[in-house]
C-alpha cells in the first residue's frame, strides 16, 4: 500500500475510495467528492482517474484540497493495485460506484460499503447490498446528483458512527462467504460435472 500517512494508520480505519474505469467521473462530480471526503475528517486513499476533457492534473482537485488534507489522505491518479489495497488491515470500508468486480473483493475482506451508483446495473447491485444490510446508498438529490455533506455524513455512518455497527457486522461476516475461495471452486467444479454429466445424458 502506498506510504505518505499511512504508518501507524489503525485497522479499519481508512476509506477506500474508486470508481472503476468505465466512469469517467465529471470534473465538478470529483470536487463534490474531494469536499466529501475532507468534510468527513476520516483518512482515505482515493483511485482518481483523469476525466477526457480535463488536460491539467493541477486542475483535478479543488484549489488547497492536496494542502488540507496532507496528512488526511492520498490521491492516486490512473491505476493502482486495487485488490492489494483492500487487503490492507487498514482499510476499514469502501466508498464506490456499485461494480460487481468490486463488490465481490470488498466483501471478500469483509468492507462494509457505501454506494454512489452511476451508470449501467450499478444502481440494481446497490439495491441488492442495502437489502443484504452490508451497504449504505447514498441519499441524492431530487435530479440525481449528490451533495458533499451528505456524502461525508453515509462515509462517517459505515465507517464509525454507532448506527452503522450493524451494517459492518453483517460485512465483517460476508468476508467468510466472499473471501472462502476454496467453497467458490468447489461450486465452479460442481458446476462443470452438471454440465457434463447433462452433455452425456443428451448424446
Amino acid at each position: 500500500m502506498p506510504t505518505g500517512g499511512w504508518t501507524g494508520r489503525n485497522q479499519k480505519s481508512v476509506v477506500f475510495v474508486g470508481f472503476g474505469s468505465e466512469y469517467k467521473m465529471p470534473i465538478e462530480q470529483i470536487h463534490e467528492l474531494a469536499f466529501s471526503l475532507e468534510l468527513s475528517r476520516l483518512p482515505f486513499i482515493w483511485i482518481l482517474r483523469k476525466p477526457q476533457d480535463v488536460e491539467n492534473s493541477s486542475e483535478l482537485l479543488p484549489p488547497g484540497f492536496s494542502d488540507r488534507t496532507l496528512n488526511q489522505g492520498v490521491v492516486l491518479l490512473g491505476w493502482a493495485p486495487q485488490l492489494e489495497i483492500l487487503a490492507h488491515p487498514a482499510i476499514g470500508g469502501c466508498l464506490f460506484h456499485s461494480g460487481w468486480g468490486t463488490i465481490i473483493e470488498s466483501l471478500g475482506f469483509g468492507h462494509p460499503l457505501v454506494l454512489l451508483p452511476m451508470v449501467f446495473d450499478q444502481g440494481l447491485n446497490a439495491k441488492l447490498l442495502v437489502e443484504k444490510e452490508v451497504g449504505y446508498d447514498v441519499p441524492r438529490n431530487e435530479d440525481g446528483s449528490f451533495s458533499r455533506d451528505v456524502v461525508a455524513k453515509s462515509i462517517r455512518r459505515v465507517m464509525v458512527e454507532p448506527e452503522g455497527q450493524q451494517l459492518r457486522s453483517k460485512a465483517a461476516d460476508m468476508r467468510s462467504i466472499f473471501g472462502d475461495h476454496k467453497r467458490h471452486d468447489n461450486y465452479i467444479d460442481k458446476f462443470i460435472e452438471y454440465l457434463e454429466e447433462n452433455e452425456e445424458g443428451r448424446s
